[in-house]
């Protein structure tokens, strides 16, 4: 270390090649092996930054040491601040993906509908509010309540129904384009307008 501050750059090399090994050996006997290591880098730095602060006259090996025992109680202190709870590896958690998935989809279908009629759907068949609580929310007459949760529904059915359908026929890509889109519509026969006028 006195050559080293004198600036004997090959001696500094050698010392921390020593130090490394012998932290190494002192930190393995007194903590595990992540602690270990991060206490000795930490023990290596500060022998780095502190170096000027080490007088030749005094023993060498007690000024590391009291670095290497500084650092080693602070990795013990945060091991007990920070200490770590096992978990068990089977740990319950419910999937809400499903749930999820089907809020979005019953989102996406109201969204598609009027809003009087998405209003009403929401208010009585989701939330389970009365025809006459539902009324007073919405603003709505209770006759116009029914009609509007009658024909959402309605309509409601209707799109999913054409979703389905759209969703299987898609998969049969080799049909031509404009038969994949006819399939369920009733066959019309089509005009000609060069020969028919």
């Amino acid at each position: 270390m006195t050559a080293a501050q004198a600036g004997d750059g090959r001696a500094y090399e050698q010392l921390l090649r020593e130090l490394d090994a012998w932290l190494r050996r002192y930190y393995a006997r007194r903590l595990p092996s992540p602690a270990s290591e991060d206490a000795r880098q930490e023990a290596l730095l500060a022998i780095h930054a502190n170096r000027h602060t080490y007088a030749p006259s005094r023993a060498f090996g007690a000024w590391v040491t009291a670095i290497a025992r500084y650092k080693w109680i602070d990795r013990v202190r945060d091991a007990s601040r920070f200490a770590a709870l096992p978990l068990d590896d089977e740990i319950p958690i419910e999937d809400h993906g499903g749930a999820a998935i089907s809020a979005a989809v019953m989102e996406n279908l109201l969204g598609r509908l009027k809003p009087a009629q998405a209003c009403v759907i929401r208010l009585v068949k989701l939330k389970g509010l009365s025809i006459a609580r539902a009324s007073g929310a919405s603003g709505q007459s209770t006759a116009l309540v029914k009609i509007n949760i009658h024909r959402g529904l309605k309509k409601l059915a209707a799109l999913v129904s054409c979703d389905v359908i759209a969703a299987t026929t898609s998969d049969n890509s080799s049909e031509p384009r404009h038969l994949r889109h006819s399939k369920g519509l009733p066959i019309r026969k089509l005009r000609n307008p060069v020969t028919e006028e």
